[in-house]
């Protein structure tokens, strides 16, 4: 199962490169740090608050790290239990350290409220990013549940159906995405890309109806795209990965906002 090492790896390493995308101004040390933390030791709070219990003699403590365990371990309950409380004290530890200098801040704000609970929420997802591919020896619900979409009792018929719709989907999702971008349009780069993101998120949808009917609808089921899990593979990236590196994104410093502070002190 994955460690701390490799929670921190993942984690810190992913803030880097978005820093080295965005510029450090808008996704600074402090973003990567918050982030981080809640990717490395976040969820984990549980299973330490249940290992804490075991040393305790008392039946009811061992209840009670059991429901810890169960309560913050999860990649949505942590955040909606521990979240705004934690993004109050990472605000906190974010203005205190950039006042005593340890740790800079190139737009020369510290973080907001709501900067950490969108990094904290990113942290736990990415934590079980790592979870539920690597424990429990390959056999995680979550994995079993994406390997449960495709198709392995021998080899998968075609079926013209999938041939054809599939075959729409993707040729939309390309043209469309040329004809948005194309040359000489009028429209601005972030205009653009909103499109294109729309876009994506349409056609997957639809890519993912498509898959579920096939799956959970038909009696018997068939095959949705030959012996490909892609209902599960889609859903899966879409949440643990798409999801909290968006996440990050909308914790980023705005531009002009960070240019009207910098030098100002903080208060």
């Amino acid at each position: 199962m994955p460690g701390p090492g490799a929670h921190l790896l993942y984690a810190l390493g992913g803030g880097a490169a978005l820093s080295r995308l965005a510029g450090p101004r808008r996704f600074g040390p402090h973003h990567c740090a918050v982030y981080a933390a809640n990717a490395f030791l976040g969820p984990d709070l549980g299973t330490f608050a249940e290992w804490l219990a075991s040393f305790l003699p008392s039946s009811a403590a061992a209840a009670a790290g059991d429901l810890a365990m169960a309560a913050v371990h999860h990649p949505l309950y942590y955040p909606l239990l521990l979240g705004i409380p934690l993004a109050c004290l990472y605000a906190w530890l974010s203005r205190r350290l950039l006042r005593a200098g340890y740790l800079d801040a190139p737009s020369g704000v510290a973080l907001s409220r709501r900067q950490c609970f969108l990094l904290i929420t990113a942290g736990s997802l990415s934590h079980f990013f790592l979870d539920h591919l690597f424990e429990e020896n390959g056999h995680s619900a979550m994995y079993t549940w994406i390997l449960s979409t495709g198709w392995w009792e021998g080899r998968a018929p075609i079926n013209p159906d999938a041939v054809v719709i599939v075959g729409i989907i993707c040729t939309c999702l390309v043209l469309g995405f040329m004809y948005i971008n194309r040359v000489k349009h009028e429209k601005s780069a972030s205009e653009k890309s909103n499109q294109s993101f729309f876009l994506i998120v349409v056609m997957a949808t639809l890519y993912c109806v498509w898959c579920a009917s096939q799956i959970y609808l038909r009696n018997p089921p068939q095959p949705a795209i030959g012996e490909e899990a892609d209902l599960g593979v889609i859903i899966f990236l879409a949440i643990y990965l798409f999801l909290p590196h968006g996440l990050c994104a909308l914790s980023m410093n705005q531009n002009d906002y960070a240019e009207t502070l910098e030098g100002l002190p903080l208060r």
